[in-house]
């Protein structure tokens, strides 16, 4: 009867010692650097997905959707996010009258932004380089430009 007290004890003991060092691997691991998480969506897709309104409020993006949807096939909801959808019918409007060369795919590379920065400076007072960076003064033409037509006349 001793040897099987006996042995239940040191069954026990070596159970709660076991614990105990796991509690301790457990702590120090909860004071190291966060683990770095990874994205939900791959950044290639996330490209195609995303919205580019380029500084535009949601009621100066509706008002480019709506010239748009007037002259240049867009057939997207008027909802103030310029999508793939809204930069593909931007680009085909851009190819006609801005020598923009590249596939209508909806993506906003530096070839759309030249083209869009070309239609800027012809008419709504873009000053800086046609260098396919969107940076502030790029985004203050479009929303000049945006701006001018609430009824989607701009584009034209």
């Amino acid at each position: 009867m001793r040897q099987r007290a006996m042995a239940r004890t040191l069954v026990s003991l070596t159970a709660v010692a076991g614990i105990a060092v796991g509690s301790l691997a457990g702590a120090g691991a909860g004071f190291a650097a966060p683990a770095q998480s990874t994205p939900a969506v791959a950044s290639a897709e996330a490209g195609v997905l995303a919205t580019v309104n380029l500084g535009l409020s949601t009621t100066q993006a509706k008002n480019v959707q709506r010239a748009l949807a007037a002259r240049w096939d867009y057939n997207g909801r008027i909802d103030g996010l310029l999508g793939p959808e809204s930069w593909m019918a931007m680009q085909r409007f851009l190819k006609e009258h801005y020598t923009y060369t590249d596939s209508i795919d909806g993506d906003v590379g530096p070839n759309t932004v030249k083209a869009l920065q070309r239609y800027l400076k012809r008419f709504y007072g873009y000053t800086g380089s046609i260098d396919g960076d969107a940076g502030p003064e790029t985004q203050a033409a479009f929303k000049r430009a945006a701006n001018v037509c609430p009824d989607g006349c701009l584009l034209t």
